[in-house]
């Protein structure tokens, strides 16, 4: 079956970076879009960033410019380097897969979803 596991979550001080890993199993890794979403206490979960089959990727405003997705087809894995966190970054952070192949920030066309890793930025 399909597995979505993500790792590399932290505690980490503000302006400080981390990189989340999401490793893909039971897939056709190359066919899916990828993406990452985050929850925070409290609030509905929030796209993050989502990168096609090919490669071609879009972010959400309020991570542009600091968070970088990238996939490696070989490797069946997609990263979410993480630069200049913010306090407001803090919450669980989700990878998850569409087979449609093209990204979206609409989270009902994902079909997997991973469990999440937690990020916490500190002031």
């Amino acid at each position: 079956q399909v597995q979505l596991v993500e790792s590399g979550g932290g505690l980490v001080q503000a302006g400080g970076s981390l990189t989340l890993s999401c490793a893909a199993s039971g897939m056709t890794f190359s066919n899916y879009a990828m993406a990452w979403f985050r929850q925070a206490p409290g609030k509905e979960r929030e796209f993050v960033a989502t990168i096609t089959w090919s490669g071609g990727s879009t972010s959400s405003d309020s991570v542009k410019g600091r968070f970088t997705i990238v996939r490696d087809n070989v490797q069946n894995t997609v990263s979410l380097q993480m630069n200049s966190l913010k306090p407001e970054d803090t919450a669980v952070y989700y990878c998850a897969a569409s087979g449609l192949g093209y990204g979206s920030m609409d989270d009902s066309v994902y079909d997997y979803w991973g469990q999440g890793t937690q990020v916490t930025v500190s002031s």
